[in-house]
């Protein structure tokens, strides 16, 4: 599940580095990668932070190991949308284009396998209707900032602009209301997939956006 923010508990380590955390927002950069382009390692810092975030702060009860948190959905055609201070991940989201598989085509992308009622973490009330197989729309999840630190507008932002240079036309996320809010706030025509949903982890959605950069005023961060 995407998160956008994020309750401080004092159990998280992470709170202790804080004050470095902020030092580095202002020199951060945006990269988007696949995991064959990643020459410096930012995504294995992703999937790190991940397991910070998701795991030892928030508890999710979720695949990970001593290190990372992964899963099915973390494969070669996954894309990374990552803001970065050299190799320190401060934020990050990971895309997958809507007809991607996994190698035993078991599994989708995540909210449409939740819909099909092949993840039981997630509720098959997720969405109204079968959600978009189409190589122009993608989805957003595991959307992951430090407490604190709003970064979630860049990653939005970074996406855009790479969906616009892939040719998409829409991205599909799974997240809070209030990151919905924002992508309205954004100028995004955001559309409700399905109703509210509420579990031990909060309250989330799944939602879509349009993309709104022309190709031609795509470029790199």
């Amino acid at each position: 599940m995407l998160t956008d923010q994020i309750p401080p508990r004092p159990k998280l380590r992470v709170n202790t580095i804080m004050q470095a955390v902020r030092a580095r927002v202002s020199n951060c950069q945006v990269s988007v990668l696949s995991a064959a382009e990643d020459r410096t390692g930012l995504i294995p810092a992703f999937l790190k932070l991940r397991k910070q975030i998701f795991v030892d702060h928030l508890g999710w009860n979720i695949p990970h190991s001593a290190v990372f948190e992964a899963e099915q959905y973390d494969r070669p055609d996954s894309v990374y949308v990552v803001v970065h201070d050299g190799s320190n991940v401060l934020a990050g989201a990971r895309l997958l284009n809507t007809t991607s598989t996994d190698p035993d085509g078991r599994f989708s992308y995540m909210i449409r396998d939740a819909y099909l009622h092949r993840l039981p973490g997630l509720p098959h009330e997720i969405c109204d209707t079968d959600p978009s197989v189409d190589p122009k729309v993608w989805e957003l999840t595991r959307l992951v900032t430090y407490p604190g630190i709003q970064l979630s507008e860049r990653i939005l932002q970074a996406t855009d602009q790479f969906l616009a240079s892939v040719g998409a036309e829409q991205c599909l996320f799974l997240g809070s209301p209030a990151f919905m809010r924002m992508a309205s706030r954004m100028g995004y025509a955001t559309r409700k997939l399905g109703a509210i949903q509420h579990n031990q982890d909060g309250c989330f959605l799944a939602f879509s956006t349009n993309v709104l950069t022309p190709p031609s005023r795509t470029g790199t961060q």
